[in-house]
């Protein structure tokens, strides 16, 4: 009689253990799937993001700040009235190489007037190699790290370069994706839209 009931005992005690398991093995089980459903809600945000595309012409331009490599902030109020050409480029892009001299030289021509503001946002780059390549093609108009990558998230790049020119009412007006080949087709933009 006392094996039995020591039988039972134990029985209840293993029976005790095994659910604590199988409690253990649940609630495990239910962060695993919360861990795997938030990452897979990460994912569908960022696939919506890029099925939208660029932000296109005749949309507003998201509204951003570029806090340039000398520490000064650009924002609305800098930019306010003016066409901005908004130029995406990274140290390591060898695509970007072929438009920056043309870029300089444009925005030499349109500085002057104080109508024209050119702002390059440096993507995903490290200070050190972007203020080599600043210096290598001798480029004077304000430029900053994209920090965090805001602000090519809010106009949803694809890659570098693309350059988006943002009219005097602040709404986006053209965009460039990849280089351009010569600097008549930045200009031709640019007269356009002072001519509008």
């Amino acid at each position: 009689m006392a094996e039995t009931e020591l039988e039972l005992q134990t029985d209840a005690v293993e029976t005790e253990v095994e659910n604590e398991r199988r409690g253990m093995s649940l609630w495990a089980k239910l962060l695993a799937w919360g861990l795997v459903l938030g990452l897979l809600a990460v994912v569908a945000v960022q696939l919506v993001a890029t099925q939208q595309g660029n932000v296109g012409p005749g949309e507003p331009a998201p509204n951003f700040t570029l806090t340039t490599f000398a520490g000064e902030e650009i924002g609305a109020a800098e930019m306010q009235g003016k066409i901005i050409v908004l130029n995406f480029w990274a140290s390591w892009c060898k695509p970007c190489e072929q438009e920056a001299a043309d870029l300089q030289t444009a925005w030499e021509m349109y500085e002057p007037s104080g109508e024209v503001l050119f702002l390059g946002a440096d993507y995903v780059d490290t200070q050190i190699e972007a203020s080599k390549y600043l210096e290598k093609f001798s480029i004077t108009y304000p430029n900053g790290p994209d920090l965090g990558t805001r602000i090519s998230q809010a106009f949803r790049i694809r890659g570098v370069p693309e350059t988006y020119f943002i009219d005097k009412e602040g709404n986006l007006a053209y965009v460039k994706i990849g280089p351009f080949t010569t600097l008549a087709e930045i200009t031709d933009i640019i007269d356009g839209l002072l001519d509008s």
